[in-house]
């Protein structure tokens, strides 16, 4: 019998599998594929074969650090909850998910990783109280700056700094793509129906840590809880595919350094 992929995270809280939206889509991915996965949540990034999270331990194709390559290997071994969509619905997906890619994860970044005031009240305050001594003490304001990096490179400006400006542009764009999902999702279980597919992965990816967080600066959140049937479509997959996990894992200040489970 193969050994089974390894699958290395961010752990949970807020009521959330996992802290981290790339995380949560590959989780949700895993979940609706029935991919057979051994998963360690951690909160310490180097302990990660790739030193990044998520990551995939895989026997053909090394380790995997980034979403789309570990959902293409999960394809490749025959996990893949897209099979039944049509040609129109195939190209749908990618759609819609260039869309996300384009106009929600820039403002989910800013969100959580540039607002000041959410990044320390929230994002930092977090890592640091779940990331083990001493990293904890320089490790998220290097995540911090990565983001920040990671931000100016989705927008394609090496030069772009935190402002009301750009905040008004970033978040214009998300707003406008949450209403183009709701309006896609409609009144449906997921987005193509009864059964969940990559785009319902993705989505809930970028989405879930919005409706469960409490920023401060909650212009995002607000809109997003606005959408009565995407709240609810997260909601529904939290309680169908992840219902044992999230808040309650672990006491407060408590660290999950290796925990495996199975799904």
């Amino acid at each position: 019998m193969a050994a089974p992929l390894e699958l290395y995270c961010w752990k949970g809280d807020w009521g959330l599998p996992s802290v981290d939206a790339e995380c949560l889509t590959v989780l949700a991915y895993a979940k609706f594929a029935g991919a057979p996965l051994k998963v360690h949540k951690i909160t310490n990034p180097w302990r990660s074969p790739t030193g990044s999270l998520p990551a995939l331990k895989t026997q053909d194709d090394g380790n995997l650090s980034q979403p789309h390559k570990i959902i293409i290997h999960l394809r490749k071994q025959k996990y893949n909850p897209d099979y039944d969509l049509s040609a129109k619905e195939g190209a749908d997906t990618l759609a819609f998910i260039s869309l996300l890619e384009e106009r929600l994860l820039p403002a989910l970044i800013y969100a959580v990783w540039v607002d000041s005031k959410n990044y320390v009240e929230v994002t930092r305050r977090w890592h640091a109280e779940n990331i083990p001594f001493p990293l904890n003490f320089f490790l998220p304001n290097r995540m911090h700056g990565r983001q920040l990096d990671r931000l100016r490179l989705v927008r394609g400006d090496s030069g772009l700094e935190p402002g009301d400006e750009i905040e008004k542009e970033l978040y214009r764009d998300a707003l406008e793509c949450m209403t183009l999902l709701s309006q896609r999702l409609g009144s449906q279980k997921f987005f193509f129906g009864d059964s969940p597919s990559s785009l319902d992965a993705y989505v809930f990816g970028h989405l879930a840590l919005l409706l469960k967080v409490k920023l401060p600066n909650s212009k995002l959140q607000q809109h997003l809880k606005s959408l009565d049937n995407l709240c609810h479509f997260c909601t529904n997959i939290l309680q169908l595919y992840f219902p044992n996990e999230g808040a309650g894992e672990l006491g407060e200040g408590q660290c999950m350094y290796n925990t495996a489970q199975y799904i």
